[in-house]
């Protein structure tokens, strides 16, 4: 391993003029600051972080916490951190969560063991109003961005999220467009605040419309590509006289649509589909999905340029990033009558 006093000796100059020379230093000549970065590259030179570390008491690293990269939401998410990280001098430590407190409390506990300093996290969403290990972060005044919504067990942090109320309200506004009455909605997990906000853009604009709510079109249908396929078929049999489904995210609409497919509708003719996220599946399902454009990669961005600033001393400001509605194949004018029925009568 090449060491400062290697280059110092090719230099001719002392170990303190290389590492100020590395450092980029004031105090040292331009000629030799080139020559010394010169061997350094030549050398094959890589800086020992965890020695900086001790003379400077930062580790140089950033824990990210995220449910799982397999959620297509984060792949994007990360990537902007990861990139804005790096150009700032700083590795990730990454962690997956896989959506259980049990789990996050141990990967928030091994980057405070790490000695991190500082902290990204996608929330495990809890019905309790406190979390014992976000206390403790808070107490230790770690730099902390939330990618995501806030909840009452968290919301002394700063945060990045996304419109999803007016992302929702613009998708339901579309179908109504479109001469749908009876759409369905297909929720996520009741305590998210995700969940809760796109089905606010749903009711709200329903409401416009001088509609109510029907619960019997309301499912909770989950996260996954298989809740979707499920909820669809209790959707077929519980409200037959839908002709619109607007699920809570891609992989649920997806599912939702696979599902009607294989029981004979055509989308949309006999019905119509929308997600939310506009992940990559989105557009390439076999019928491209109608959906809300998530800001994933300028969320990511704006965590980073926040945690940046934090680190520096400041104190930025929590941002909320619009969502603006991507039209596709998956949605299309209302049916005089809804197919559903027709998968209900004792001749099918």
């Amino acid at each position: 391993m090449v060491r400062l006093r290697d280059i110092a000796l090719q230099a001719g100059v002392s170990v303190m003029t290389v590492s100020k020379a590395l450092r980029d230093a004031s105090d040292v000549a331009p000629g030799t600051k080139a020559k010394v970065k010169q061997l350094a590259s030549a050398m094959g030179y890589v800086p020992d972080t965890s020695a900086a570390g001790l003379r400077t008491r930062t580790t140089r690293l950033l824990g990210l916490a995220v449910s799982s990269l397999t959620n297509p939401i984060f792949s994007r998410v990360v990537l902007a951190i990861e990139q804005r990280a790096s150009a700032m001098g700083y590795d990730l430590l990454l962690a997956h969560t896989l959506n259980k407190p049990e789990v996050e409390e141990v990967c928030l506990k091994r980057f405070l063991a790490r000695r991190v300093d500082g902290i990204f996290v996608s929330p495990v969403y809890r019905m309790g109003g406190d979390a014992p290990i976000y206390r403790e972060i808070l107490s230790r005044k770690i730099p902390t961005v939330v990618l995501g919504h806030t909840a009452p067990f968290c919301n002394f942090f700063i945060n990045m999220e996304s419109d999803d109320l007016l992302g929702s309200y613009a998708v339901t506004r579309h179908l109504l467009g479109l001469g749908h009455k009876r759409i369905a909605f297909l929720g996520g997990p009741p305590a998210t605040p995700w969940t809760q906000e796109r089905f606010e853009g749903y009711r709200r604009a329903l409401r416009e419309s001088g509609l109510d709510v029907d619960d019997r079109l309301v499912f909770q249908a989950g996260r996954t590509i298989e809740d979707g396929a499920h909820a669809a078929l209790q959707l077929i049999q519980e409200a037959p006289d839908v002709t619109a489904v607007q699920a809570v995210n891609d992989l649920i609409a997806v599912g939702c649509a696979n599902a009607l497919i294989q029981q004979g509708l055509n989308i949309p003719a006999d019905i119509s589909v929308a997600g939310f996220g506009n992940t990559l599946v989105s557009e390439f399902f076999q019928v491209p999905l109608t959906t809300v454009r998530q800001p994933k990669f300028r969320l990511g961005v704006a965590a980073a340029e926040a945690m940046q600033q934090m680190l520096l001393g400041h104190k930025p400001e929590s941002r909320r990033l619009s969502a603006d509605l991507a039209i596709r194949s998956s949605t299309g004018t209302a049916p005089a009558n809804a197919p559903l029925i027709r998968l209900n009568s004792p001749e099918t």
